[in-house]
């Protein structure tokens, strides 16, 4: 089962030259960069911590990031991990350090195509992605993520890691 990941915001575009002497291009690396946000429990009725949403920010240079959902021919084929375009990896603070626990199904999940008109223009803009928390096969409380991007070129964003996050079971 597939994450569905919202985009909440494309703040910026780059435009064309020539519009505007006040008017500036958007000047990025060609590969994504993410920055951490914040991490927004969403609270429950019951007071056991369920979900949370993730919010990052992002750059991209050429602004080949997302895809559409009928790609799905190599390399973003089912049979290959760049099918998906955002990876998250869970982490448990066990005994003091944090170990890496494999979930069933992942987290990892596809965004949509941010530019779908084809254009090269940089972009920036946040996206938030709504994740289960609440592990019930787990007896900690104190989680972790790292997430990662990657834009259609198969350039991959540096990896951003969540604070602490302290689930109440």
């Amino acid at each position: 089962m597939l994450k569905k990941v919202k985009i909440v915001t494309i703040l910026a575009f780059a435009v064309l030259a020539g519009l505007s002497s006040c008017i500036q291009f958007q000047n990025y690396p060609i590969e994504p960069h993410i920055k951490f946000v914040s991490f927004t429990k969403i609270p429950t009725t019951s007071g056991v911590d369920d979900k949370g949403t993730l919010l990052f920010s992002f750059t991209d240079g050429d602004g080949d990031l997302g895809l559409d959902d009928t790609q799905t021919d190599p390399p973003y084929d089912t049979a290959s991990i760049y099918y998906y375009n955002i990876f998250i990896r869970y982490y448990e603070k066990q005994n003091g350090e944090y170990n890496e626990v494999v979930l069933t199904p992942s987290n990892n999940g596809r965004y949509p195509n941010l530019t779908p008109d084809g254009s090269k223009k940089g972009i920036q803009g946040n996206i938030a992605v709504d994740l289960y928390i609440n592990n019930p096969f787990s007896i900690y409380d104190t989680i972790r993520y790292e997430v990662y991007i990657v834009d259609r070129a198969l350039n991959h964003s540096d990896t951003i890691t969540t604070p602490d996050i302290i689930v109440n079971k």
